[in-house]
């Protein structure tokens, strides 16, 4: 290799060095920070948040945004710090502990007890930076161990949620998005625990 070759190569290594140096990796998460406890009547039995479904064009590690009318972009620098599917099901079993104010016993042994079984299946996971955060999820709810044969409470819900520019915006709106729909489950739960048959939340 000639002087003025290597000169050359080596002129596009260090380029593509700082490109690479200019581009770093962002995380995130879902689960928001801890706020202050808030002393609520418990409901009467404990929950199980069964693992959270999502749908496969979102199941990667990256970002994935929506682009015009039909494309969807993986975004390589901006990533869930933990697979999409385990940070909705982290944050919706905090908001659903914190509205219902009893634990997750999920993977937990249940010593014959009465426990509430929820799941929860992502329809939908829609991010728009600087205009929507969107989820559509079906979920259920059925109270296992009693003796009364409670038929199980199926709904759909639909959260949209309005975003700023970025992605920490965005990233917020989805936490907010999963807050609300935490809070939908919970009222239906609570009536539904109490032996009612609630009907399902309006969207």
């Amino acid at each position: 290799m000639s002087r003025r070759h290597a000169w050359i190569f080596a002129g596009a290594l260090a380029l593509a060095v700082a490109g690479c140096a200019s581009a770093p990796m962002h995380y995130y998460t879902l689960t928001t920070q801890g706020a202050p406890a808030v002393r609520i009547a418990p409901v009467p039995y404990p929950f199980e948040l069964s693992p959270v479904n999502v749908p496969a064009q979102v199941d990667v590690p990256q970002l994935v945004v929506r682009t015009g009318g039909q494309g969807m972009q993986p975004l390589n620098d901006q990533r869930w710090i933990a697979p999409l599917g385990d940070e909705i099901h982290s944050a919706l079993s905090a908001d659903l502990a914190s509205a219902l104010g009893v634990a997750d016993m999920g993977g937990l042994p249940g010593n014959g007890q009465p426990r509430l079984r929820i799941t929860l299946d992502v329809r939908r996971f829609e991010s728009v930076p600087g205009d929507h955060a969107l989820i559509e999820a079906a979920w259920s709810l059925h109270l296992a161990g009693t003796s009364g044969g409670q038929d199980a409470l199926s709904c759909t819900s639909l959260v949209n949620e309005q975003v700023g520019a970025g992605y920490d915006a965005l990233v917020a709106g989805h936490q907010q998005a999963l807050a609300s729909l935490a809070n939908r489950i919970a009222a239906a739960a609570r009536a539904y625990e109490a032996g009612n048959r609630p009907g399902c939340p309006a969207d």
